[in-house]
C-alpha cells in the first residue's frame, strides 16, 4: 500500500510542474513498483519454503479497503485526463494494483477453507503483473 500511495503522491506532486520533473516522477515509481514485485516475490519463495501459515480474514480485509482507494484513485485519475509522463505512469500502475487486490482478496478467500497454496500462486502472479509495470 506504500508504494501505491508513493505513486500517487508524486503524480500529484509532479501536476502543473516542468516536463522533466514529470518524467523523474515517472520513473521513481517505477523503481519503487520494481521493489514491490521483488518483495512480493521473495516473500511468496520465503512462505513456501517456511510454510507459514495465513491470516485470511486479516489479508482480506485490509485488500478489501486498498481496493476502494484504488477505484477512487483510478475515477479522479480517469475525470481529471491530466497528461503527462507521471499521469501515463499511474495509467500503467493503477490498474496492476486493482488486478493485485482483487488477485489477493481471492487468494484470501481460497486460503481459508483449502491452504496456503492459493496465496502463493496469486501472489506470484502478482509479483510479476507488478514487476511487468515497473
Amino acid at each position: 500500500m506504500f508504494a501505491d500511495a508513493a505513486v500517487y503522491g508524486l503524480a500529484l506532486y509532479a501536476v502543473g510542474r516542468a516536463s522533466s520533473l514529470k518524467l523523474h516522477a515517472a520513473h521513481l515509481p517505477g523503481l519503487l513498483q520494481m521493489l514491490l514485485a521483488l518483495s512480493v516475490l521473495s516473500e511468496v519463495v520465503r512462505r513456501f519454503f517456511l510454510c507459514s501459515e495465513d491470516v485470511s480474514g486479516l489479508m482480506t480485509g485490509f485488500r478489501v479497503q486498498a481496493l476502494t482507494a484504488n477505484i477512487a484513485c483510478l475515477t479522479i485519475i480517469h475525470r481529471e485526463k491530466i497528461s503527462g509522463s507521471h499521469m501515463n505512469a499511474n495509467w500503467i500502475f493503477s490498474p496492476n494494483d486493482f488486478i493485485a487486490n482483487y488477485g489477493a482478496i481471492l487468494a484470501g478467500v481460497l486460503v481459508w477453507p483449502v491452504s496456503s497454496y492459493p496465496d502463493m500462486v496469486i501472489g506470484f502472479i502478482i509479483g510479476f503483473i507488478v514487476l511487468n509495470g515497473a
